[in-house]
């Protein structure tokens, strides 16, 4: 008998001197001494509520209130008859069993009911622990389970310290000890607190104390948290894992869109030099041979393939100023009319068979920077160029509506699915279902969007509203007050 249960078998004394008043009530109202039921019930009830051993104990005690208290005559301890003997063995012997099975069953059920407990919790807290890959919020979830268990606890790690609201915090030599610690493999015992390292793949990731709790629980509740350690520390393992192998592919992804830009930027430079070097060495080495037309047709090829190159690296230059926050915007008034038709102008010859057509009417003065303007809008028409197959007609639409000034690239190329639109301005992003034989880095529509919306409006794209094969891509600026 531990010092923590000594109080059950007073208490199974008590049941015993309830059933001797009943049985005293009985005896004198009914004036019969067939009383044993009552003295039966009384070992039951200590045997259900305090267990088996003070089933046993009561058992003995009503045994022998039984033979003084109601056997003839009464108030001495005596066998006068056989029959006497017979009743008083059956009586406890049948106390005695009944008892001892009826503590056995009510210890049954507290275990069986400290196993669901104890699997609800794990259940629960591997859930909690397992829908995060946050390192720090594992050591919170552990914190307020052990707490749930019924004991104060804290998790320290790295200086910090994670704990229930309202908790009890442990005294300021236990949190000394666990830091010092830190890097134990075995459980410490600090008066009423037990430390216990949190360990992830063998390396340390923090440090579990908590306190004394309840003591008819203290066994079930130490084995639940060293449960909740252990699995908070395999949470802890796992997420380092997801991060370990997330920084890897973001690595592999990073060298793949590496050598995919290097390899783009190569052939978008390689082309347009290659026309200037050869248009040059042409009219160096032939000029005086070629005819005024001749002459004139390899000069304006060097001219357009310097400004599509000089698009090009304004591009790459845009994109790392964008990204290191260093564009500069001058949000002035321009005439939105006169860049469309200087873009028109530029990319008409480069559009071969390819029709480009412009609806423009009305004040369609804009607020922003010009350069920048013509610059995004060169970039969706070089694309809709790209995309449409020769004979296609491209429109552009600029109007006013509502503050803004709308322009609208319609062209006739084979669209992008409805889930990729989303898509269309990310950084190096390229559909699957229009990239298979066009060149390109994916870079100048996200360049067109973090243009645009540094000047304050926003890009779209979406199907052609006719129904027909083509895409709409387009963009808004504020409208200058008229």
């Amino acid at each position: 008998m531990g010092p923590q249960g000594w109080w059950r078998y007073p208490a199974a004394l008590g049941f015993v001197a309830a059933s001797t008043g009943v049985a005293e009530i009985i005896y004198r109202t009914f004036d019969t001494d067939r009383l044993s039921m009552v003295f039966l019930a009384g070992v039951l009830g200590s045997a259900v509520v305090l267990g088996p051993g003070p089933a046993y104990f009561a058992a003995g005690a009503a045994f022998v209130v039984y033979d003084i208290y109601l056997v003839q005559p009464r108030g001495t301890f005596t066998l006068t008859s056989a029959e006497d003997v017979m009743v008083l063995v059956a009586f406890l012997s049948v106390a005695v069993l009944t008892g001892g099975l009826a503590g056995r069953l009510r210890d049954a059920q507290r275990r069986a009911e400290a196993r669901a407990r104890i699997s609800g919790a794990l259940f629960r807290a591997s859930e909690e622990f397992s829908a995060s890959d946050d390192e720090d919020a594992v050591r919170r979830a552990l914190a307020q389970r052990i707490a749930d268990a019924g004991r104060p606890a804290v998790v320290l790690y790295d200086g910090r310290t994670w704990s229930p609201p309202g908790g009890e915090a442990p005294p300021e030599a236990v949190l000394h000890l666990a830091a010092d610690s830190a890097a134990s493999a075995t459980t410490i015992q600090a008066g009423d607190w037990r430390l216990r390292p949190l360990r992830a793949e063998g390396q340390p990731a923090g440090m579990a104390v908590w306190g004394a709790g309840p003591a008819h629980r203290a066994d079930d509740d130490e084995r639940l948290v060293d449960v909740l350690v252990d699995i908070a520390g395999a949470a802890i393992a796992r997420s380092r894992l997801a991060g370990a192998r997330a920084e890897i592919q973001a690595r592999e992804r990073t060298e793949q869109l590496r050598n995919a830009l290097l390899s783009s930027i190569s052939h978008d430079l390689r082309t347009p030099l290659a026309a200037i070097l050869a248009s040059a060495s042409s009219l160096r080495e032939f000029g005086d041979r070629f005819d005024r037309e001749v002459r004139d047709d390899l000069i304006l090829t060097i001219q357009e393939e310097a400004e599509r190159l000089n698009i090009f690296v304004g591009n790459l230059l845009n994109m790392t100023k964008l990204e290191s926050g260093a564009l500069s915007v001058a949000q002035v008034a321009f005439g939105m009319g006169e860049v469309v038709e200087r873009v028109l102008t530029r990319i008409r010859r480069r559009a071969g068979a390819r029709e480009l057509a412009s609806q423009a009417a009305g004040d369609l003065s804009a607020v922003g920077d010009a350069i920048l303007a013509e610059q995004v809008l060169a970039n969706i028409v070089e694309n809709a160029v790209r995309f449409s197959p020769p004979g296609a007609h491209i429109d552009v639409v600029a109007r006013r509506e509502a503050g803004r000034v709308i322009v609208e690239v319609v062209d006739e190329g084979p669209g992008v699915p409805q889930a990729e639109l989303p898509m269309l301005f990310d950084k190096f992003y390229r559909s699957p279902a229009t990239s298979a034989n066009q060149q390109g880095t994916g870079l100048g529509l996200s360049i067109t969007r973090g243009l645009v919306e540094a000047m304050g409006g926003e890009v779209s794209a979406r199907p052609r509203d006719d129904g027909r094969p083509g895409l709409v891509v387009g963009f808004w600026l504020p409208a200058a007050p008229a």
